[in-house]
C-alpha cells in the first residue's frame, strides 16, 4: 500500500508536467487548426534557456519564468515568419506537418551545437521531504505542482473571463465565422502562440527538474506522452487535456511502481487506445474545442 501511495504521488507530479504541455498544445491546435510537432522542442528550448540563466547564478524558479517568456516570444516570431506565410497560401495540412517536423530538427540540432549532446542538470538547493497526508513530496515537486496549478487556473481565467479568451473560443469553434464577426484573428492567433509558447517553456523547465538530468532530446521524447494526453482529452480541448494529463500521469507512475518502468508508458498508451475506442470524442466532450 505504501508503494502504491508513493506512485500516486509521483503520478500527480507527472500529471502536472503533462498538463502544462498538453493544455498549451491543445490550445494552439484549437485556434490554428494544425499540430505543431516541434512543440516538444519548444519545451526543450525553455529548459536550456533556464540552464543558461541558472549557470550564471539565477535562481531556477526565476529562470523558469524568464524561459517561459523567452519561448513565448520565440513561438510568436516563428508563427509570423514561418507558419503564417504557409497558412496564408492555404497549403495542405500535410505540408504544415512537414514544416513543423523540419523546425523540430532545426531546434534540436541548434541546441545540441550550443550545449552538446551530454546530460545537463540544474544547480538547485538540497531538497527536503514533506509529508502531505499519505503522500511524500520533495519541496521541488510541490513547486512543480503549484506552478502547474497557477498556470492552468490562469488559462481558465483567460478563456472564460476575458474578451480575448472568448475570441479564442470563437476561433476554435469556427474561424471563418469569427472573421466575419469582426474578430481580429491575427491578434488572437498571436496571443494563442504567446500563451502556448509560455506553457511550453515552463513545462520544459519543470520536466527537466522532474527528471533531474536532460539532453536536447528531452522534449521530443516527452512529446509522445503529451500527444496521448491531448488525444485522450479531446483534440483541441484544453480542459480535456487537463483530465487526460491526470489519467496518463497516474497510470504511467502507478504502472512504473509495479512493473519494469520501460513498459509503463506502453501501458499508458494502451489505456488511451481503450478509452478512445469507447469514447472517440475524448474524455471532455464539449461543443467547441476551447
Amino acid at each position: 500500500m505504501n508503494a502504491l501511495l508513493l506512485s500516486v504521488g509521483f503520478g500527480l507530479v507527472t500529471a502536472s508536467v503533462l498538463a502544462l504541455s498538453g493544455v498549451g498544445l491543445s490550445l494552439q491546435f484549437g485556434v490554428t487548426n494544425f499540430v505543431n510537432f516541434a512543440y516538444g522542442d519548444y519545451a526543450t528550448l525553455g529548459a536550456y534557456v533556464a540552464l543558461l540563466l541558472n549557470a550564471h547564478g539565477v535562481n531556477i524558479y526565476l529562470a523558469m519564468a524568464v524561459a517561459g517568456v523567452a519561448v513565448a516570444v520565440f513561438a510568436v516570431a516563428v508563427n509570423r515568419v514561418l507558419f503564417q506565410p504557409f497558412l496564408d497560401r492555404r497549403v495542405p495540412l500535410l505540408t504544415m506537418l512537414i514544416v513543423t517536423l523540419g523546425l523540430s530538427l532545426v531546434i534540436q540540432n541548434g541546441i545540441q551545437s550550443l550545449w552538446g549532446p551530454n546530460f545537463q542538470t540544474y544547480t538547485v538547493t538540497a531538497q527536503t521531504n514533506y509529508a502531505l497526508g499519505p503522500f511524500l513530496f520533495t519541496g521541488q515537486q510541490l513547486v512543480i505542482m503549484a506552478v502547474a496549478a497557477v498556470c492552468l487556473v490562469g488559462v481558465y481565467m483567460l478563456l472564460q473571463h476575458t474578451r480575448m479568451g472568448k475570441a479564442m473560443r470563437a476561433m476554435s469553434d469556427n474561424r471563418e465565422l469569427a472573421e466575419v464577426s469582426g474578430i481580429d484573428t491575427a491578434r488572437v492567433t498571436d496571443v494563442t502562440w504567446l500563451v502556448s509558447g509560455f506553457l511550453a517553456g515552463v513545462s520544459g523547465v519543470v520536466l527537466a527538474l522532474n527528471v533531474s538530468s536532460f539532453t536536447p532530446l528531452v522534449g521530443a521524447l516527452f512529446l509522445f506522452l503529451v500527444f496521448s494526453v491531448v488525444i485522450m482529452g479531446g483534440i483541441g480541448k484544453p480542459y480535456g487535456a487537463m483530465l487526460g494529463a491526470l489519467v496518463i500521469g497516474l497510470v504511467t507512475e502507478v504502472a512504473g511502481g509495479f512493473i519494469d518502468s520501460a513498459y509503463a508508458q506502453a501501458i499508458a498508451f494502451v489505456v488511451m487506445i481503450v478509452l478512445i475506442l469507447v469514447r472517440p470524442q475524448g474524455l471532455f466532450a464539449s461543443r467547441g474545442r476551447a
